[in-house]
């Protein structure tokens, strides 16, 4: 494994990168492709489809083994003395840019609690695609946490619904609304660790695909876990 640590924008946000993170990460593509179909996404505002992994699911070895692999670099990198998995999955981005609604194309939030770390592996190889993460020019937020989380979520929600629909696109189309900081680009079998409450959207290529088959689109499993001790 390669581990490359980074701490961005003017609030120090640490992003955690693993290479090469399980040595049998093609056998989870297929327990992902065994799953499928998968579901549209209803619960958040995913543009795409998504496989809830509950324990007891066959997939529920591959979160296990993710966690105790990711488990130094989750408790040494955001300085946390434990964790518990909050929820995980396996998804699939299939949503073009004519069918995205508002709130998903603008950059994200997902939750506003500094203990809760996103968890992603990357378990495709699409050039073009990756993560971003993102300055809300108007407000100069980087990250909400209880204090500022109403502002940044009322800004994001009002820029969204100005945006041109008939320009419909995911988030790199708006500089001038939002300052990319920072970028990770999608490898297959790269793991991001990140916290939740910041500021970020997926990126993609022009000639994205869009394909639903886990074998063949951009497949991600999607673990968020809440730490004790961690500090913001």
């Amino acid at each position: 494994m390669k581990v490359d640590v980074h701490d961005i924008g003017n609030s120090g946000s640490r992003v955690v990168v693993i290479d090469d993170f399980l040595d049998d990460a093609h056998k989870v593509v297929e327990a992902a492709a065994a799953l499928a179909p998968f579901p549209p996404e209803g619960a958040t505002a995913y543009p795409g489809q998504r496989r809830q992994i509950s324990p007891g699911d066959a997939a529920s070895v591959y979160v296990l083994s993710a966690l105790q692999t990711a488990a130094p670099y989750i408790l040494k990198g955001f300085a946390a003395k434990d964790f518990a998995v909050v929820e995980a999955s396996f998804s699939l981005l299939t949503t073009r840019p004519e069918g995205l609604r508002a709130v998903q194309r603008v950059p994200h939030v997902d939750c506003d609690d500094h203990s809760v770390l996103a968890v992603l592996h990357h378990l495709h190889d699409l050039p073009g695609t990756g993560t971003a993460f993102y300055r809300h020019i108007g407000t100069g937020l980087e990250r909400a946490d209880t204090g500022n989380s109403q502002r940044l979520r009322q800004a994001l929600s009002t820029e969204a619904q100005s945006l041109d629909r008939a320009s419909a696109s995911y988030v790199s189309a708006y500089d001038d609304l939002y300052e990319k900081i920072f970028s990770v680009e999608a490898r297959f079998n790269r793991l991001v660790i990140y916290q939740g409450f910041l500021l970020h959207s997926g990126y993609i290529s022009p000639d994205f695909a869009y394909s639903d088959d886990p074998r063949k689109g951009r497949l991600t499993g999607n673990i968020f876990v809440r730490t004790q001790g961690a500090t913001a």
